[in-house]
């Protein structure tokens, strides 16, 4: 079964990029076209790009690594936690930290004492102590859980990091590089390609598209961690969903794209184009 299917993808909106007059040079070999100063991304190479990139996961999930997910613009926030959660993985949502990846050390502090003031807290800690201290112990606490509770069980970097929108999340990336940890993420027209590990190009701006790539990835987590405990293949990849009829012009884009698969599965498709609008 594909980890994806086209469909799902042109359900999405994977497809869309950003106007023709935002767009980074670099990712010229992604495009397919351009239609009414929106830039198409050729979906057939993110098809190869989202299996790359699910096998790359899961065999880092299964030989005991872990994968952090960043991504704190709106459109992402909620899949992001969800999904990550679903799996057990570490993720920062909310306003990325200078230093999470750099600065671990002084981060996993942090962390304890999140802990550390959760614990005072359910334990009567708080008992014996002034209004206003229990009022600045709460905002600590409040402010720490805010900022870290998504990694609050990563006890070290992480083996590999999922991004959604390289340029929002460009420190994190920029970490990640520095360190050596591998980066996978979201392609749009406007990112740069050189930046990332393990590209998918799609659309990073629409909800649904960022969170069916985002599912993609966790569903290769949840490979990867039945594999580690030994246990047989599930069916933990991302189904479709009922949605509304495509348009004629994205109905001839599944079409063509159907026609070419036995085509591009025996040899290698020619690269694709934008036209220039």
């Amino acid at each position: 079964m594909a980890v994806v299917t086209m469909k799902q993808l042109l359900d999405s909106g994977t497809h869309f990029g950003h106007q023709t007059r935002r767009w980074n040079p670099k990712m010229k070999r992604f495009i397919f076209t351009d239609r009414n100063g929106i830039y198409i991304i050729d979906l057939q190479q993110t098809l190869t790009f989202i299996d790359k990139a699910y096998e790359f996961v899961k065999e880092t999930v299964a030989h005991g690594g872990s994968v952090l997910f960043v991504g704190t613009k709106k459109q992402a926030q909620e899949s992001v936690a969800a999904e990550a959660t679903r799996v057990g993985m570490p993720y920062v949502n909310q306003r990325w930290l200078g230093g999470m990846l750099t600065n671990f050390s002084t981060v996993h502090k942090r962390l304890q004492r999140l802990k550390e003031l959760e614990a005072m807290e359910q334990t009567g800690g708080f008992e014996g102590r002034t209004k206003k201290e229990i009022l600045m112990l709460t905002r600590e606490k409040n402010k720490l859980e805010r900022s870290l509770g998504g990694i609050r069980d990563m006890a070290k970097v992480p083996s590999a990091i999922w991004v959604v929108d390289t340029n929002k999340e460009h420190i994190a990336v920029g970490e990640a590089r520095k360190l050596g940890i591998p980066v996978i993420a979201i392609l749009d027209t406007n990112c740069d390609p050189d930046e990332v590990d393990y590209p998918i190009p799609g659309n990073d701006d629409a909800i649904r598209s960022a969170a069916l790539l985002t599912k993609v990835i966790a569903s290769a987590v949840a490979e990867g961690l039945q594999a580690r405990a030994g246990v047989g293949r599930g069916d933990g990849k991302p189904e479709a969903e009922a949605a509304e009829p495509l348009p004629e012009w994205e109905q001839e884009l599944l079409a063509s794209a159907a026609a070419s698969a036995p085509t591009d599965a025996a040899a290698g498709a020619p690269e694709p184009t934008p036209t220039e609008g």
